[in-house]
């Protein structure tokens, strides 16, 4: 049956209108021979307008064809065998550009001359359209809110990234301070790509994720034997840091014996391996970083004073978010958009009374825990922007609010809302109050406006 089927000449012609692909076939000539149904809908032009006609009339920026000089109009095919994905732009019926990713083979006879070539078409100009928006909002950010992996455009980030240029230049150690979730490790890495140090390695380490023990394997690196597990000889990351940047993240964690350890190190400019005795030179910048007040520690026997003008030549302090507001608008949609990308999810935008509890939530985490916040919202959300309902319920239960917040009542609030024909923002104004504390009465109280 299926062979009879394969003889009958309209057989392929009817398959060849049921794909979802547009599917061309050209002549050695470069002239149309077939046109299907997809590539009708796609282009816009009815076979009946290009079968005969030449390829050409497309305007195709990466013909497979090429202009015979010696035969003006006539067009030959290029000497190849196939293309596969292939990006290129034709001219639709309408005018417009139409993006495509084509696949083609070329057909030849028993000796080698070309038949004719069959093109399948995929349109791809929505994917382009997209793409290029990204790429635009990439641009619009790299000119005017990024600076190093940094994100924010407020009073406070412009100062930080004229101090990080300035510790950048110097060679002198320096001391990042700021609440956890702020971005120090952000501000380390920035300072060392922008420092004459930054063809050399970066390597970081935390000071609060290990023991004792194991801290000062890491950073001075051991000989084999020297404790139990040292199955083999190891180079700690002071040594992994030659001539470029080390980072050593909660300083303040470390303990009095590491620091004394550590000042020997800044001292002499050596290490010396656990279990081994011979001193090892080492190049280095130190950075460190510390959300505790190293001045309270050196106050009550905590941290050595010795150190700590060894590692604060230069101090840089990270604002912490609430003292930034203005960017927080900015920074959420920028990580919704990456977090909706991740989970397939069309998230867009974020409503204006979300977004004022977002701005008005004073962050104990910062950034980190923002980004926490925009993951529960993306998995909440069920339509292209972000309710308040889509938001977690400590942005409702744990912000700070006014003072009259106590004093505004059930009745106060229903006759508010009534005055002002429902309109919240209006009726918040009337009581004296923002518009997220009159959404979070509303809330704890039960209330339909």
């Amino acid at each position: 049956m299926l062979e009879r089927l394969l003889k009958d000449p309209q057989f392929l012609p009817e398959v060849f209108e049921t794909m979802r692909d547009g599917l061309m076939v050209i002549d050695n000539k470069g002239h149309i021979l077939l046109f299907n149904r997809a590539a009708e809908e796609m282009t816009g032009y009815r076979k009946e307008e290009v079968i005969g006609r030449p390829c050409s009339l497309f305007s195709c920026a990466s013909c497979l064809a090429l202009n015979n000089t010696e035969r003006p109009g006539d067009v030959q095919l290029k000497k190849i065998d196939s293309v596969y994905n292939r990006k290129c732009v034709i001219k639709a019926r309408d005018g417009g550009a139409l993006h495509l990713l084509k696949n083609a083979v070329v057909l030849r006879d028993d000796k080698g001359e070309i038949l004719g070539m069959v093109e399948s078409m995929s349109d791809i100009t929505s994917l382009y359209r997209k793409e290029m928006e990204l790429q635009g909002l990439k641009q619009e950010l790299s000119q005017d809110y990024w600076f190093m992996g940094l994100l924010g455009k407020s009073t406070p980030m412009q100062r930080l990234y004229e101090h990080i240029r300035n510790a950048a230049a110097s060679e002198a150690p320096v001391l990042i301070t700021g609440e956890s979730g702020s971005g120090k490790n952000l501000v380390a890495q920035a300072i060392h790509k922008l420092s004459r140090r930054r063809e050399g390695p970066f390597v970081q380490m935390n000071c609060a994720a290990l023991n004792e023990q194991l801290l000062e394997s890491e950073l001075f690196g051991h000989k084999k034997g020297s404790f139990t597990g040292a199955i083999s000889d190891r180079i700690g990351r002071f040594e992994a840091a030659e001539g470029g940047a080390f980072f050593l993240d909660e300083i303040g964690d470390m303990s009095m014996a590491m620091q004394v350890k550590l000042l020997r190190v800044l001292e002499e400019k050596v290490v010396e391996r656990v279990g081994d005795h011979k001193p090892i030179p080492i190049n280095i910048r130190l950075v460190s970083a510390t959300n505790k007040d190293l001045n309270n520690l050196l106050q009550s026997g905590r941290f050595r004073e010795d150190l700590l003008y060894r590692i604060n030549s230069i101090i840089l302090k990270v604002p912490p978010l609430r003292e930034r507001r203005e960017d927080i608008p900015l920074i959420a949609l920028h990580y919704l958009r990456k977090i909706s990308t991740v989970n397939n999810k069309d998230i867009r935008s974020i409503s204006p009374a979300a977004m004022e509890m977002l701005v008005e939530f004073p962050w104990p985490g910062n950034v980190r825990r923002l980004i926490n916040a925009l993951e529960h919202s993306a998995a909440t959300c069920k339509g292209d922007s972000v309710e308040v309902g889509d938001l977690p319920d400590y942005l409702i239960h744990d912000s700070g609010t006014e003072g009259r917040d106590g004093a505004v009542d059930q009745e106060q609030i229903r006759s508010a809302l009534s005055l002002c024909k429902g309109n919240r923002t209006l009726a918040a104004k009337h009581l004296g109050i923002s518009r997220v504390t009159l959404w979070k009465k509303l809330k704890s109280l039960g209330i339909e406006s």
